[in-house]
């Protein structure tokens, strides 16, 4: 499902057009990213928990050249669903 299809239900639902629609969506998907980026955790009970989740240095390999290489730390974005996600 696209961010226009949403935008679509939820303009059917609220009754609303579908340009106010998916300006509220975007509002929404912004806000959310705007927080996480910030280190909060945005959380809808019932539906999950987004937040930002560090992920420690580590060694790979580069398996073209046959070499270990080492990746940085960096923090990433993470979403857990609650228990009764999807039901």
């Amino acid at each position: 499902m696209t961010k226009k299809e949403i935008s679509a239900i939820v303009a059917d639902k609220a009754n609303v057009g579908n340009k106010y629609a998916e300006e509220l969506v975007e509002i929404v998907l912004d806000t959310i990213a705007d927080a996480v980026s910030k280190g909060k955790e945005v959380t809808f009970r019932g539906f999950g928990t987004f937040k930002l989740v560090h992920r420690k240095e580590r060694q790979g390999r580069n398996i073209g050249r046959g070499t270990t290489i080492t990746i940085p730390a960096k923090d990433v974005p993470s979403f857990k669903p609650s228990k009764n996600f999807g039901e």
